[in-house]
Formats: structure tokens, C-alpha cells, sequence
């Protein structure tokens, strides 16, 4: 599983390209899109990295019951969490 820091810094890599085109080209609307996009993007990355790692946490062997945890479990698991509205 790849590591949420380098996830991340792939996210800002790929926008600080756009970034620097857009202003090379001198093109405020697009750098602001841009900027934007970013923050949007990385939030919702960060969402899904801490999901992952929700998921991750349930991976234990055995439950209390000695079983282990089925996938069904763990979608229930996500339904369970609060909705971001």
C-alpha cells in the first residue's frame, strides 16, 4: 500500500505543474482554478486515505466472535460513518 505522504506529494506535484504553466502563461483565472482544484482535491484525497485506514485497522484476524470480518461488514462499516454535508 502506498504511503499517504508520498500520495499526497504526488497530488501537489501534479497541480504545482499545472500552477506553473498557467502562470508562466499569465493566466490568472486558470491559476485560480487551479489553486482551487487543489484544495478541493486534496480534501477529498484525505477523505479516502482516512477511510483507507479505517479499513486497514479492521483487517484484525479475528473479530470477538472468532471470525473474520467479511466485506459486507466492513461496507457497513463506512455506511455507519457520518455523511459530510
Amino acid at each position: 500500500m502506498r504511503e499517504r505522504d508520498k500520495i499526497l506529494g504526488n497530488l501537489e506535484s501534479l497541480y504545482r505543474e499545472g500552477f506553473r504553466r498557467a502562470e508562466d502563461s499569465g493566466d490568472q483565472d486558470a491559476m485560480a482554478r487551479m489553486d482551487f482544484e487543489f484544495q478541493r482535491d486534496q480534501l477529498h484525497l484525505e477523505i479516502l486515505l482516512d477511510i483507507r485506514e479505517l479499513l486497514a485497522a479492521m483487517e484484525t484476524p479475528k473479530n470477538s466472535e472468532g471470525t473474520t470480518t467479511s466485506l459486507l461488514e466492513k461496507a457497513q462499516a463506512i455506511r455507519r460513518l457520518p455523511k459530510l454535508r
